[in-house]
């Protein structure tokens, strides 16, 4: 008989597990009132199939975590073929790489499908462009037309040059524009912002559903919507020539640039005109006649809003708000979805105009509602932490450079005046990208913390309610706010909505952008696959034990293998971010140009080698 507290032995506990012992065990816990242990799910993965005539299929999942390689028996491949996007349920656990086994359990996408991979990207992040019957059935509810009852209260502003501006290939629009004279000098910029909180009501299917996705999600050729098509892209959206429910704020701006007061209310609007930013750009950078011509009636007031915008950037600048100059990628993709470029994303004079005029009407919103003690949503930066302030003072020391100001209690200002110091360096878009991972990550907070890198007290996301959860909550509290105020009780409420959206919100909005960057570098890596052999010039971007990271002028980065660099023994110096040859004292460092080769590329890895060229 076994003394109470002795030990099993592993190996016969190991034997017995799901035999008759088991069960008596479970017996056992339902007598005692403790819950089974379900089985432990097999884990699934997201994968390429393919197929070898008489063997096994292999799905090669795109997972950096997943088996390498995934066998799937003929009985288990679930009607799939050779180049579909599969999700794979392992059927047998792996104590190495080559033992993983599954079945296919559901096909994302056929071999020639165009944009198959990024439906893949989305089932893998556990996203969907689709919405429930539920969802979609109270969508269809809303109507396709303001109506004049609608109308009723709300200052009408269908009869003024209001007009929004946005990519040529952008269908929903949230923002529209208007500028005026102001009696006895400056400006009144007009923002109006979709009022989308009028159609999505509180604790609705529509809203719940806006709140578990937190966010619209863009990639390339296709997003992943925060609200139905029927809405973000119909009576939500400010189409040209059409009546339009707005929440606007006027704000009053003297020559200088300084905001003298604003007025937040509820309006109807009918957008004059959907321009595109590379148009206006064109217009109010070079003079273009045909854009001056086709835009005649409105030319004065992109003239005023170009004007208003250098003065609002001058502000900015002067009370230190840190201006990132990194480059973007824009990625065409043809009809079937294959990337035929890859550049860097303009930011001309319209985009940065329309950047600053919301930036203005963030920061008014935030000011009086924080001021007036309400619950809200803010966006919040928090001030860098000061053992990352100190390692990158000793990183921008490799390339000569100070910083003026403590580590621990950094300045915006002494940031900017850095970033303004590198301008057209080589190592410039090093420098930008290092100081940017060195600060903390903007996020959602019910808070008013304030904006560092902004350097504001106040600041939300008010402009955007199409696409952010945060700015359809600001809505809501501000329409309420105008229609009689909030009571005590109300308050209490709403401040635990504020919360729980703000901590949603900054869940999705990393869960976006992470989905955002794993298409960007699939399709920049498939870019490249069509390069193979090709030289380039590229500047050091990033170095490690394993050798070091370059980047093309076209936003791509790939990674030269210390194993390629055979003229030498190379040694990681990590203080001053280089590598150094033991030999004959060469160096690989950050924001060094470097010719290089593509040498190889595995998309389904998102991996791009590059060897020297010499």
């Amino acid at each position: 008989m076994k003394t109470p507290g002795t030990k099993k032995s592993p190996y016969k506990r190991g034997r017995k597990r799901g035999g008759v012992q088991a069960r008596k065990r479970q017996e056992g816990r339902a007598q005692r009132g403790r819950p089974e242990q379900p089985a432990r799910p097999l884990p699934e993965f997201i994968g390429l199939l393919a197929l070898a005539s008489g063997g096994p299929g292999i799905v090669t999942p795109y997972d950096r975590n997943a088996p390498r390689e995934i066998r799937i028996a003929k009985n288990d491949l679930g009607g799939a073929s050779s180049g579909d996007k599969v999700l794979v349920r392992l059927t047998k656990r792996r104590d190495a790489p080559a033992d993983a086994e599954g079945r296919i359990v559901e096909i994302i996408a056929s071999a020639d499908e165009p944009g198959g991979d990024i439906l893949a990207a989305i089932r893998r992040f556990g996203l969907s462009k689709d919405f429930s019957q539920n969802v979609e059935a109270e969508a269809r509810r809303v109507g396709k037309l303001v109506s004049e009852a609608e109308c009723a209260g709300r200052r009408d502003l269908r009869g003024e040059r209001i007009f929004t501006i946005d990519d040529a290939d952008a269908k929903d629009f949230d923002d529209a524009v208007s500028v005026r004279r102001r009696a006895g000098g400056g400006y009144v910029l007009g923002v109006h912002i979709a009022d989308v909180s009028h159609y999505v009501k509180e604790d609705g299917r529509l809203d719940r559903e806006a709140l578990n996705r937190g966010t619209s999600i863009y990639l390339l050729d296709r997003v992943v919507p925060m609200l139905p098509v029927s809405l973000s892209n119909g009576i939500c959206s400010l189409n040209e020539g059409e009546d339009r429910l707005t929440l606007s704020v006027d704000i009053a701006i003297d020559p200088n640039g300084e905001v003298l007061g604003h007025t937040i209310y509820e309006s109807v609007i009918r957008s004059k005109a959907r321009l595109v930013y590379t148009d206006i750009s064109d217009l109010l950078e070079n003079g273009n006649p045909a854009q001056a011509e086709r835009y005649s009636d409105l030319l004065d007031d992109l003239r005023l809003m170009s004007r208003l915008e250098q003065l609002l950037q001058k502000r900015r600048a002067a009370r230190g708000s840190i201006d990132f100059d990194l480059d973007e990628a824009k990625i065409s993709l043809d009809a079937n979805g294959i990337p035929v470029l890859v550049a860097v994303a303009e930011r001309r004079t319209a985009n940065r105009m329309i950047e600053e005029f919301m930036l203005i009407a963030n920061e008014c919103v935030a000011e009086e509602y924080c001021r007036g003690e309400f619950p809200f949503v803010y966006r919040v930066h928090e001030r860098p932490d000061a053992e990352r302030m100190t390692e990158f003072k000793t990183f921008i020391g490799g390339f000569g450079l100070t910083l003026k100001s403590d580590p621990a209690n950094m300045r915006p200002a002494a940031l900017n005046e850095l970033l303004a110091a590198i301008k057209g360096k080589p190592y410039e878009n090093v420098v930008n990208t290092v100081t940017l991972r060195s600060m903390q990550k903007a996020s959602y907070s019910a808070e008013c913390k304030g904006h560092f890198g902004l350097a504001l007290r106040y600041y939300c996301h008010f402009t955007s309610p199409i696409r952010r959860y945060p700015d359809l909550l600001v809505h809501r509290i501000i329409k309420e706010n105008l229609r009689g105020g909030i009571a005590a009780e109300r308050r209490g409420l709403l401040r635990e909505k504020a919360e729980a959206a703000a901590l949603r919100s900054s869940e999705t909005e990393r869960r976006g952008i992470e989905l955002e960057r794993d298409v960007e570098k699939r399709k920049k890596a498939e870019y490249m696959s069509y390069h193979i052999g090709e030289c380039y010039d590229a500047v050091i971007s990033g170095v490690s034990s394993f050798g070091f990271f370059a980047g093309l002028a076209n936003t791509v980065e790939g990674l030269v293998h210390m194993n390629t660099l055979t003229d030498d023994y190379y040694i990681y110096d990590p203080a001053h971010y280089r590598l150094v040859g033991e030999r004959n004292g060469k160096t690989f460092a950050l924001g060094d140009t470097v010719r290089i080769r593509v040498d190889r590329v595995d998309v389904g890895r998102r991996e791009i080698d590059f060897v020297l060229e010499v």
